[in-house]
C-alpha cells in the first residue's frame, strides 16, 4: 500500500488537548468566557497572525530557508496560530452561552453556581461550576462535566450528597449556593 495519502502526524501536536465534549452534550459557556474565547480568536486573526506572516514573508525573501531561523520559527508559529483558530472557531460555533445571573438568589444549583460544601472529613470546599473551555481548577472552577459538578447539579443548599470517586465515595453537604447578580442592561 502507498504511504503517499497517510497523515503523519505533525511533531508540533504536542499542544495539550482539552477534554472532548460528552456526545450529544452542550458547550455551555459564560458570556465573560465567551468574550474572552473570542477575544483571542480576534486577536490571533487580526494582530498576531499577520505580524508572523509579514516576519515569513521578510524571512523566504532573505534567501536560503533551510537555515533561516526566522522562517523556520515564523512558520512553526503559523501552524500554531492557525491550529488554535480553528479550535476556537469550533468550540465557538457550538457554544451555548448561558448567564447564571438568571438564577441569582436561588439555592438550587445549576450552570454557573458557586457552591461551598463539607465533605466527611470536615473538609470545606468552595467551586464554581464553568463550562469546560474556561474551568480553571487554580481558581476553584470546575468543568459542568467533573464528578464534583455532575453530583451538585440540581441540588439545593442542605442537601446531602453522594460523591463518587474512583478511590472512595464520599458524602458531601451542600452549605452555599451564590450566583452572580444580574448586571444593569441600557
Amino acid at each position: 500500500m502507498s504511504r503517499a495519502f497517510i497523515k503523519e502526524t505533525d511533531p508540533d501536536d504536542d499542544e495539550p488537548q482539552l477534554p472532548p465534549l460528552p456526545q450529544g452534550g452542550k458547550n455551555y459557556m459564560t458570556p465573560q468566557g465567551y468574550a474572552r474565547m473570542r477575544g483571542e480568536l480576534l486577536e490571533l486573526i487580526d494582530n498576531e497572525r499577520p505580524k508572523i506572516v509579514e516576519i515569513v514573508h521578510w524571512a523566504a525573501s532573505n534567501g536560503d530557508r533551510s537555515e533561516n531561523g526566522d522562517y523556520l520559527y515564523g512558520k512553526k508559529r503559523l501552524r500554531e496560530i492557525d491550529r488554535r483558530i480553528r479550535f476556537l472557531t469550533k468550540r465557538l460555533e457550538i457554544a451555548e452561552v448561558v448567564d447564571p445571573s438568571i438564577h441569582h438568589g436561588k439555592d438550587q444549583i445549576f450552570f454557573g453556581a458557586t457552591v461551598t460544601y463539607v465533605d466527611d472529613e470536615d473538609t470545606e470546599r468552595t467551586v464554581r461550576i464553568m463550562g469546560i473551555d474556561e474551568a480553571d481548577s487554580s481558581a476553584g472552577d470546575v468543568s459542568w462535566i467533573s464528578p464534583i459538578a455532575r453530583t451538585l447539579l440540581k441540588a439545593r443548599e442542605g442537601d446531602v450528597l453522594r460523591l463518587v470517586m474512583p478511590e472512595r465515595v464520599s458524602e458531601i453537604e451542600v452549605l452555599a449556593v451564590e450566583y452572580p447578580a444580574p448586571t444593569a442592561k441600557d
